[in-house]
Order: C-alpha cells, then structure tokens, then sequence
C-alpha cells in the first residue's frame, strides 16, 4: 500500500469527526453526495481488484468557507434513509491524513491526495496529562448520570484516543474540535483539552452556585410568604377579623406599582422594617404613611403638550385683555418648549429649558389666572402653591421622618396633587417668603427653581431623588424688590404694570360680569349695563391698577339688583299687602323691569356718589406743593410733596414716615437750590416737608425731583401746576437720574387726570412699554437737568401770598 491515497473530499460545515467516532451525515448537500457516490463506486470496483482505497473519504471541516490542511479518512459503513425520509451515510473516523494536491476522479466530487499521518509514541508526560484528563472528564460525566460514556473512557489506555473522544464532548464547540483535529502531538492535544475543561468545569461551579442561590431565594421567599400568610391570619383571628391592612398587602402594591428602580429599592427596604415591627411599635405608622406618600406620586405619568400656538394665543386672548407684551412672552416661551420636545431636549429625566418665569405686578392684575390660562394652554394639570408667609424651610423640603407628624413639602404634595409629573406648578406670593430660627424657605427654592439641580431634587421626607425638570414653575409676586437676589436670578421677570381705563371696561365686560352674575343666580338677560356705568365705576368709584374694586362694585349693584326684581316677582305673585313683600319692595332703585338698565343714573342709586375725583382737583395752587409719581406694592400712584417755611431757628424737620432715601433727597434739593442761589431766605428760617398719608412707610430715589420742585416753589413763591406729575432722581450738581416703573407711574398719572409727566431724559426708550391710548392723552416731558423740571412744572407769573404756606 503506497503512503499516499487517492480519495474524495467530504466537506462539513458544522461539525468536526475525529479518529474513532462514528458519525451520521446527511446527503442533502452536492459535494455530500458527489463524495459518498464516488466512495462507493470505488467500493463496488475494488470488490474484484485488490485496491485498498475502496469505501473510503477524506472528511475535511470547512470553517468561514475555507479548508482546514488536517482532514480524516473515514470508511463508508452504511447508506440508507432517515426516518423522515431523506437519505445519509453513516462514517467511521479511521485516522488523521494531511491533503495534497488535487488529483483526478470519477464523478463529480473533488479528489486529492491524502498523506496518513502517525503520531509520535507517547511519553511519561503524556500519560500523566492522559491520567488528568480522564479524572476531569469522569468527574463532569458522573454529575451528568453518563455511566456508559465514563466506562468508554476508563477502558481507553491509548492518550491518542483519548484525547480524540473529545470529539464527543458538548462542551467543546466547532472551532475547539477543529483545532484539536489539526493537533498532530498527542501531548499538545492533552494540554489544550485540559485547558479547555478546566474551564468549563469553572463555569459549571459559578453556574451551579448562581442556581443554587436562586433556588435557594425561591424557596425562602415562598417560606416568608407562607409564613406572611400564616400570620395575617393569626393577627386577623386576635384582631377580631379585621386584617385588612397587613404587611403584605403594601409589598404587593410596591411590586405591582410602576415606580422607578431607586424608588423600588427603598420602598422594598421600608416594607421590610414593616414587616419586622411589632403592631405597637409607633415606627409602623409612620412607614405606612410614607408608603402611602410614595405610592401616591405619579412617579411615570405625565400629559402631552399641544404644539398649536394659535389656540394657545387664543386661549390667552379670550382669558385677559391688554397684556400685550406679557401674553407675547409666554407665547414666546411655549414656542421654545414646543421646539425643545421635538428636539427630544426636555426628555423625561433630562434637563428642562431653564426658563422660570415671575409674574410681577400690582394686586389684581391677574397673575394666577394667566398661570392656569398658561396651563389650559400647553394642556397640562394645574396646581397653585401658596408660598405668602411661608417661614418654615421644611414647608418647600418636607420634615425628615423622625419627627412626630412629618409631611413631604408642598413640592412634592402639588406634584401628587396635580396626578403627573410635567404640571404647571404657580408659586404663589414668591416675595411674601419669610425666614426665622426654622431656617429659610428661599435657600429651598434655589434648588427647586434651579433648571441644572432639580432633576434629582431630595426631599427630606421622601429621601429618595424626584425629577422636576418637567414641571413648568411659574412664579407670582406684588414687587420684585422684595424677592431675594439668587432666587430672583434663577427666574425671568415679567412685569404685568396694570390696566388702562378701555381695557378695565372690556375685561369688566368679557368676564368679571359673567362670572358674577352667575354667582349673584342671575340671568344674563336680567341686568344690562351701559359702557358708561362700567367705566364710572373703574375710573370714579375705584382706583387701582387692577380689577379687583372693579369687579366687588360690579357684585354691589347686582345683589340691589337681585332684590330689586325678587320685590317685583313677590308683588307680581300676589304677595304685595305682607309685610316681607312690602319690605322687599322698598328697596331702593328704579322699578324692576327686565332687563334692569344700569346707567350713570342708576349708578347713582345703587353705589352712591362717585368716591374719587382727579388728584388735582383735591389740591389748590399753593406754593411748596409738588405732585410725584412712585411705584407701591398696588402699582403706580400720585405721591404729593408739602414743604412750608415758618419764623424760628433755622432747621429742617422732615414727617410722613420717610425712608432714608428719601431723606436724603431732601437734604440734596435744599442743598442744590442753595447752591444756584434758587433757595431765597430758605436758609434763615425753619423748614417743614411732609409726604401726606403719614401711615404709611415710603422709601426710594424717584422723589426727589419732586422734592427739589416742592422747595423751588416754595422759595420762589411761584406755584406749582395742578396737571404736572414728575418722577426722576436728583444729584447735587442737578442731574436728573433714571428710575424705574416709568410705565406703572404713567398709568397712575393718567388714572389720576394729569395731563403733562416729566420724565429723566434717559428713560425715554422706557415709553415704548406704555399703551398708545395712554400715551395719547399725556404730554411727556423728558428732562435732564432739574432746571428744566422747574421751568415746566412752575407757574410762569408769581402769585403774591401774606404768608408761605
């Protein structure tokens, strides 16, 4: 027999035989069949010859589509079907054979040359590896109940054959069999294999141990279970039947909740203690508390924003009139939110925008309701924190537990409140926040407010990280000075300066009559109210920058108006000769005839005479009289300025219950005008400058034009006009200074009839912020020197008087 053999190549993509095995191989691919027909036509023709090659095939592995170099001869035992019919042939590895070249053949399959290949005799080594190799494979066989397999093994002395049974091993994939096939030292072959099982026997350990304890925790929950089980029922039989609320009952709505992971984890922790307390243990009420609390959040719900900035403007629209510039703002703001969603940069858990707005203005403006108009708007849940006279830091944070009665702070009770966690949260009355030995609700705020904190803001209730970087906070105040520093910086101011007299008569018209209307159980066509009536009532018998007064007048004449037609239905019912009807009857006011006409005369009747007349008319043209403008917690407003000079020691006594600026502002005006030589004999006699409404504290720079007029007139003898009002900060050098408030000091001017407003020179761009209807009807002076001031505001021809008044 010559060393080289002439045999068709068998390839196997998915699987490798070995010296020794017996494997059967489909015939359901090409080069299969071609192989096993070549072999086997051989076979028939050696029958009668004495060729040795007959039956045989080189059997090759074919990994990733190449051919491996070491193949094995394997002689064609049998050919037959499978019992689903298709047809295959059973092999029996013989030995290793490297492949040569490729030779010709019958059929089509691909016949090479075969070099059989022997193995060097075994040494000690080999035998020792043999030895440790039989042990672990033994070892991994007993555990799997193979006993016919492990006798198989300890029967083989042969390291050689040992090493190919592996090719049995379903530890060891395609890769690993192929790489020992192409191992000619039988040493080489032990040494991988040992490799190779050792770690597979590490695995099995890890994965045995991992099994073990997970059944080892299935069979301990399922003991706590039914030890649970069987204590509800010993604490429903000694409680009388009542075991509605046991322990179990609160890990199995921690379970079923969808709550997130580092929530989970703590509630899971808290049922725990539950479950090892004792009933009279005080510490098991308050777990059950706090349970509840974490079970209430709407840890995962939240609403869809709408995108239709139309019917936003809409919404906001037919909710206030006027607002102009405050309605574009928040225009503006839910425009950015819209495009911030759709960019996916407002994502649950992410960072939110950063824009917190304030709402600042007077009282009544409607601050609260453009929060829920907002709301209503981006379609989200609305919830209004009351903040005004908040001094308890543990009111914005929550009380840590260990206190008797601890609760979670208003944050987190608005956000359980709202049932979602992207709401509008309105902090009502921000600058009405007070701090004292319980610390300082603000320092609270910062972190809640803060856009780069509040997606993991702690309550220390709670305990655990909530994500308020959804929520769209919205804050409320009446002035803007009184709101901290570093709160106010994380937060953009909106000013809402008030209403104009036209705007005051639409929203009296569009809602506050509606609204109470239904509240007096009238119906809309029972009353009818003239535009006239409805602007006497905000111009002569209220005065403010809201409406507020405007609409509890509007509730006034509706309840007279109630009476009166219940009298005119009592006497149209026959009830007219008792006593009750009589009495109803004598109300006052015009006879009840649907609807009832309220006009400026039946105003008359119903509110009495008108309450407020024009400022100026209330003041003669005396000298040391000056009308200002100042900003107060109710918006703009006159500010009157009373200086007198009197016989006696030279001095200055100051009244009206002034701020130390202001103060000063006195001491500048008479320093300035003695300094131009404007002070007359002033300086020789004693002075007096009171700021009526003595009652109430004043403060700030803008008087003190108004104070340098005051003392000018006096000095000069020259009145000051009724119609001016003035505003601006003076230096000594008679600079005026710019102040705020220009639009809110407009207001109060045109609502208290001035017609001529001087203004500091540099708050001019200050005058596009004020409505053109306002603006039409005020002659705006802007000044920079106070010279200036005094040549508008005094009357041009001195008025002879006995004595300064």
């Amino acid at each position: 027999m010559s060393d080289l053999r002439k045999l068709p190549v068998l390839p196997l993509d998915d699987a490798v035989v070995l010296p020794g095995m017996v494997v059967p191989v489909r015939l359901d691919a090409p080069e299969t069949r071609a192989a096993i027909d070549a072999a086997s036509a051989v076979d028939r023709e050696s029958e009668n010859g004495d060729d040795d090659i007959g039956g045989r095939v080189l059997v090759v592995p074919r990994l990733d589509g190449h051919y491996g170099a070491i193949g094995v001869v394997a002689v064609l035992e049998q050919i037959g079907r499978l019992p689903d019919g298709d047809r295959a042939a059973v092999l029996r590895g013989e030995g290793r054979a490297r492949i040569g070249s490729g030779v010709t053949g019958p059929g089509a399959a691909l016949w090479v040359e075969a070099e059989p290949i022997t193995s060097d005799p075994p040494t000690g080594r080999t035998h020792e590896l043999a030895k440790e190799y039989k042990a672990l494979v033994v070892g991994i066989l007993q555990q799997r109940g193979a006993w016919q397999v492990i006798d198989s093994v300890q029967q083989t002395s042969d390291p050689g054959q040992l090493a190919d049974l592996a090719g049995w091993a379903t530890w060891l994939d395609v890769a690993h069999k192929a790489e020992l096939l192409a191992e000619i030292d039988v040493t080489a072959r032990l040494e991988k294999l040992l490799v190779w099982t050792r770690e597979h026997v590490a695995e099995q350990e890890v994965s045995e141990k991992i099994s073990n304890d997970v059944r080892e925790g299935m069979e301990r929950q399922q003991r706590e279970f039914l030890l649970r089980q069987q204590l509800a029922a010993i604490r429903k039989e000694l409680g009388g039947g009542d075991g509605e609320e046991s322990e179990d009952d609160y890990r199995t709505k921690v379970e079923n909740a969808d709550l997130p992971e580092h929530v989970r984890k703590a509630a899971l922790t808290e049922v725990g203690k539950l479950e090892r307390s004792s009933d009279q243990s005080p510490e098991g009420g308050w777990i059950r508390t706090w349970l509840d609390t974490i079970l209430d959040i709407p840890w995962h719900e939240t609403t869809v924003d709408t995108d239709d900035l139309v019917e936003a403007r809409r919404i906001l629209d037919a909710d206030h009139a006027g607002l102009d510039d405050v309605k574009e703002r928040l225009i503006e703001f839910l425009a950015v939110r819209s495009r911030r969603n759709r960019k996916g940069l407002d994502s649950v858990g992410g960072r939110g925008s950063g824009a917190v707005l304030s709402l600042v203005g007077p009282p009544g403006v409607g601050k609260t309701s453009l929060g829920e108009s907002v709301a209503r708007a981006l379609g989200r849940n609305f919830v209004r924190v009351a903040l005004g006279g908040v001094r308890d830091e543990a009111e914005i944070r929550g009380h840590r537990r260990t206190y008797v009665g601890a609760l979670p702070g208003r944050i987190v009770r608005a956000i359980r409140e709202s049932g979602s966690m992207n709401p509008v949260v309105l902090l009502d009355e921000i600058d009405k926040v007070g701090s004292d030995f319980r610390g300082d609700p603000t320092a609270a705020l910062l972190e809640v407010l803060d856009p780069a904190q509040n997606h993991t803001f702690r309550d220390h209730y709670l305990e655990v990280d909530l994500d308020l970087s959804n929520v769209l906070f919205l804050a409320t105040a009446n002035d803007g000075a009184s709101i901290p520093g570093p709160l106010a910086d994380r937060m953009e101011v909106v000013t809402l300066d008030g209403y104009t007299e036209p705007e005051k008569v639409a929203i009296a018209r569009d809602h506050l009559l509606p609204r109470q209307i239904e509240k007096t159980g009238l119906e809309p066509d029972d009353v009818e109210f003239t535009d006239v009536a409805l602007s006497m009532i905000a111009a002569e018998y209220t005065r403010e920058a809201g409406v507020r007064q405007l609409e509890r007048g509007l509730a006034k004449v509706l309840r007279k108006v109630a009476v009166q037609l219940d009298g005119a239905d009592a006497r149209s019912a026959g009830a007219a000769d008792s006593t009750d009807a009589r009495s109803i009857g004598a109300a006052r006011g015009p006879e009840a005839e649907r609807p009832v006409h309220v006009d400026a005369t039946a105003l008359v009747t119903y509110l009495g005479r008108p309450k407020f007349t024009p400022e100026t008319a209330e003041r003669t043209s005396v000298p040391g009289v000056a009308t200002g403008l100042a900003v107060t917690g109710a918006g703009g407003d006159v500010l009157f300025i009373e200086a007198t000079a009197m016989d006696g020691d030279p001095g200055l006594q100051i009244t009206g219950q002034l701020g130390e600026v202001m103060t000063e502002s006195v001491s500048i005006a008479l320093s300035y005008l003695r300094s131009k030589g404007l002070a007359g004999d002033l300086a020789q006699r004693k002075l007096h400058v009171h700021v009526p409404a003595g009652a109430v504290p004043k403060d700030g720079p803008s008087a003190g034009v108004t104070m340098t007029t005051a003392l000018a007139s006096l000095a000069s003898g020259r009145p000051v006009r009724s119609s001016v009002g003035m505003t601006g900060e003076v230096t000594l050098q008679g600079k005026v200074l710019p102040i705020g408030g220009v639009k809110q000091k407009l207001l109060a001017a045109h609502r208290a009839g001035l017609t001529d407003v001087v203004i500091p020179k540099r708050n001019e761009p200050d005058l596009d912020e004020v409505p053109e209807s306002v603006r039409g009807e005020l002659r705006v002076h802007p000044v920079a020197d106070v010279a200036e001031v005094l040549e508008i505001a005094l009357e041009p021809v001195a008025v002879e008087h006995g004595s300064a008044a």
